[in-house]
């Protein structure tokens, strides 16, 4: 476990308490309860149905795929499935909340408590517990700069559905917080229940913060709305805390209260004071019947998961001999992962070294390649099969390391093979020893001093020699093979 995020003061030090509330979209083709698609970045209030919208005598229906989207979503964070939940009404008034109150679950949500083990620096690990899953549907979207003085309304998001996945207040540190974000983005990736893209909006965390002297109760809390990247979380709780530490120091009094973070500024500012569940006078929605999963359904739900991050992380690590690192690295991003086993499943040696010849390649050249030409995995010119061959001609000793950077590059510009690529610029490997012997036999007798000053004691020279017959074979000679008959012939002098 870390440690905590401590605040030195004069009177004394402060830990700090976070807890997060995540709203995740849920992939599915349409809304919580209409047939509206949720496809993102179209015309505004081109998606919307008349339930979106709460046009009179409209009544909303449950979307199954929703429901086993968060029974998914439950197994991935290890908690418990209701076999029993129910929608509530949760009434506030926004100008993009056409319906006057949104459609959530208060009472009875869908997942009970569960737990994520998140990984820290130091091979740390760090168990936040997690309260509840529960559904609701997004509000529209108000657009302030596109008429001066009015605002723009956009119902295309109106009635999306979105797993609300709240914490209990146990982490202490902006690295915990922005840990198990990340832990939790890449989760439901796997599972394929929500896209996890922030910068869409479809994920963001509402960071809930307060301060407190160790012995003494949690103190007033600020809930900072909708941060929408895992680096933003973190400057969030540093600012905030420190705020909140300036505020007592200086004889002022805490509230809860909602507060935005200005990314620009990287400060929060007040936005409201905070309401209580009191507030939004929730009540059953009485045009939902509450939801009943039968024991078939979740356990084929079940039977339906997809291998999790941890358990990939750990069959890597046992079937390829990856180091826990190197494991991470893949996991991290699955569509890397699945890249990388079906660039193994191609190799035709299964052996450890080509596990992590596979695995620097794709990490080394591979990436720095992605990186440079801002592309993703996705978007990567050279296939897993290709990749693949290329291991194989270096293991088989048709090209040398040196070459294969170079049939590497090619590969990127004309998506050939690697195998038409050596065969087009004649670029296999010298493994002839009766040429390599002549060649050697050049080198050396062109290097007579070199020669007496290494068998003088100048071992060093020895890698002299190896790049003299390298650069005359054009980076082609069998580096095994020219080191052994260089030994030969210098013993020999």
């Amino acid at each position: 476990m870390s440690e905590s995020f401590w605040l030195e003061s004069a009177s004394g030090p402060f830990e700090v308490v976070i807890g997060l509330e995540v709203h995740a979209q849920v992939m599915s083709e349409s809304k919580l309860f209409s047939s509206a698609p949720t496809s993102f970045a179209a015309d505004p209030n081109s998606k919307v149905s008349l339930v979106d919208a709460a046009m009179p005598g409209m009544l909303p229906v449950i979307n199954k795929k929703c429901i086993e989207q968060a029974v998914k979503t439950g197994f991935g964070i290890n908690g418990k499935i209701n076999k029993i939940s129910a929608f509530d009404r949760k009434n506030y008034f926004y100008a993009d909340l056409p319906q006057g109150y949104q459609i959530s679950q208060f009472y009875h949500p869908i997942v009970g408590e569960g737990h994520l083990n998140v990984e820290l620096k130091g091979d740390q690990l760090k168990k936040v517990r997690i309260e509840r899953i529960h559904l609701e549907q997004d509000a529209g979207k108000s657009i302030h700069d596109l008429q001066p003085g009015k605002t723009c309304i956009d119902l295309n998001r109106s009635g999306t559905a979105l797993m609300e996945i709240v914490t209990f207040p146990d982490m202490r540190t902006p690295e915990e917080a922005m840990a198990f974000m990340k832990k939790l983005r890449l989760i439901l990736r796997y599972l394929g229940t929500s896209d996890g893209n922030m910068d869409e909006g479809s994920l963001r965390a509402d960071v809930n913060i307060s301060i407190h002297k160790p012995g003494t109760p949690f103190g007033p809390r600020a809930e900072i709305k909708n941060v929408n990247s895992i680096r933003f979380i973190g400057q969030a709780i540093e600012y905030e805390a420190q705020r909140q530490l300036e505020v007592l120091e200086s004889g002022g009094t805490l509230k809860q209260e909602t507060r935005l973070f200005d990314a620009g500024k990287g400060i929060t500012r007040p936005m409201r004071s905070k309401e209580d569940a009191v507030d939004y006078r929730y009540f059953p929605d009485p045009d939902l019947l509450p939801v009943v999963l039968t024991d078939d359904f979740i356990n084929n739900t079940k039977a339906g998961l997809p291998e999790l991050p941890d358990q990939k992380k750990d069959r890597l690590m046992k079937d390829y001999g990856l180091t826990s690192y190197e494991a991470t690295i893949l996991v991290d991003d699955v569509e890397v992962a699945r890249f990388y086993e079906a660039t193994m499943a191609k190799v035709k040696k299964k052996e450890q070294t080509t596990a992590k010849l596979a695995f620097n390649w794709l990490s080394g050249d591979l990436f720095g390649f992605l990186n440079k030409e801002n592309k993703t995995i996705h978007e990567s010119p050279i296939s897993p099969e290709s990749l693949a061959e290329l291991i194989t001609l270096i293991e088989t000793d048709v090209i040398s390391g040196r070459i294969a950077k170079d049939v590497f590059v090619e590969m990127t510009t004309t998506q050939k093979t690697p195998g038409t690529i050596v065969d087009e610029k004649g670029l296999k490997q010298i493994t002839n020893t009766k040429e390599l012997d002549q060649i050697i036999e050049n080198v050396l007798t062109n290097n007579q001093q070199m020669v007496r000053d290494y068998n003088s004691g100048k071992d060093k020279l020895f890698g002299f020699f190896v790049g003299q017959v390298m650069k005359d074979t054009g980076g082609k000679a069998n580096p095994a093979t020219v080191n052994q008959l260089l030994k030969e012939k210098l013993s020999k002098i």
